[in-house]
Formats: C-alpha cells, structure tokens, sequence
C-alpha cells in the first residue's frame, strides 16, 4: 500500500485490519499520529513514515514483530516507546533529522539490527545495550550532543562504520577498546575535540576511511593522518 506524498492528516482504525499487508508507505504527509490498531500488522515488513509530523510512536509498534524495515527520519520524535525492544526482526532502523534526546536502552534488544542511523538529533548519550547488537553494520550518529561513547559499543564486533562526527558536545575521546572492532572500514570522527587516539586504534586493520577533518589530533599527528594508510 504506498499512499506517500498526499495530504493525509490521519488514518482510519480499519488500517488495523489490514492483517496481510507486507508493505506500507506514508511518507511525504501531513500524519501527527497513528491508531492503536496499527499494531495489529503484524506481517508488516517495510514501514515508511518519514517525512510527515510525528512527535511520538505509539506502544503498540512493539507489536510489529515481523518489522524489518523502520523510516521514521524528518519528523518531530523526541523519543522512541521503549517496546521497540520488541521488534525483534528489525535490520534497518532511519532516526535521521528528529528531536529525539536519547535512544531507549531496548534498542539493545534488536539483536538483528544491521543499520540505526540516527544524525541531526539531540542524543546526548548511546546506551549501553548497544554492545549487544552483535549483527550492527553501521551506526551514524553525527550531529548530535553526545559527550561520550559507551565503551560497551566495542562489542559491537560487526560494526564496519561508525560515524560521531560535528557533536556539539565536545566529545573528547574515543573508548580505549575501540581496536575491539576489527571488522571497522568507516570512521567518522570530525569536528569533535578528540586529541589522542587509544593504543587499541593500531589494531583496526580494516580501516580504510578516517574522517578526522576540524579535531585537534595530537597523537597522531594530523600530518599524519593526512598520509593515509601508505604509513602504515
């Protein structure tokens, strides 16, 4: 069912009966919200509600165990319902372009979760359960007020991009077992106020793109850096 980019301001309870539908696109409306009986879809796979007015996701999304696919970006949110923990098929969740102040700590239970993205927000911390998202391929973050990054984030041993730059908190360091994640290809650090890299950094091997552009590295230098991976 694709109903993107019309004037719709809101949706019938009937929308709940629609036990069958694998697919729905919303985005590009005038939605605020949406009835309880959403959660009644439970063989919905793709939901696209981006891009309408959204300042919060009912309970009930937690009932959409079979949810693969979550957009939600430009919109008003300024939190997520805890019972997102219970969409326990999620492999791609889009936060980008919200209000939201910080991620619930049952994202850690989204054990399938392969890409959360999350930039032009106002999180000021990740939660500590994100150590569990063991299948978590990228994670952005950029744009935000986050002050530190949970060393339970190196856990995370999937991880292949990692993107914490232009925070508007100053972050300062980076955790002291970053190297944990060796499967790393991505690093997005820029415009922070990290000096020093961990020891750990030498063991991310896969590394291939740092962006460390407006952070005042002093170890290694920013001469350094600049070199690329021919120093190594």
């Amino acid at each position: 069912l694709d109903l993107h980019s019309n004037q719709l301001i809101n949706l019938p309870d009937g929308i709940g009966e629609l036990v069958n539908l694998l697919e729905l696109d919303l985005h590009a409306n005038r939605l605020s919200s949406i009835p309880a009986s959403f959660g009644n879809l439970k063989n919905l796979m793709n939901l696209d509600l981006s891009s309408n007015n959204f300042t919060h996701l009912p309970d009930t999304i937690g009932n959409l165990t079979s949810l693969k696919r979550l957009i939600v970006e430009t919109n008003e949110l300024e939190e997520l319902p805890y019972t997102i923990g219970n969409c326990s098929s999620l492999l791609v969740l889009r936060l980008d372009f919200n209000r939201i102040k910080a991620l619930p700590e049952a994202i850690g239970k989204l054990e399938c979760l392969e890409i959360l993205t999350a930039h032009y927000n106002r999180i000021k911390g990740l939660p500590t359960t994100m150590g569990n998202l063991s299948n978590l391929k990228e994670l952005d973050v950029g744009f935000n007020e986050i002050e530190s990054i949970p060393k339970t984030l190196c856990f995370a041993i999937s991880l292949r991009k990692l993107k914490v730059g232009k925070n508007f908190a100053d972050l300062r360091a980076l955790p002291r077992s970053i190297g944990n994640l060796e499967m790393l290809e991505e690093l997005d650090i820029s415009d922070n106020q990290i000096r020093v890299l961990p020891d750990s950094f030498r063991f991310l091997s896969k590394l291939r793109v740092l962006h460390a552009d407006e952070t005042p590295l002093e170890v290694p230098s920013r001469e350094v850096i600049k070199l690329g991976a021919k120093v190594c």
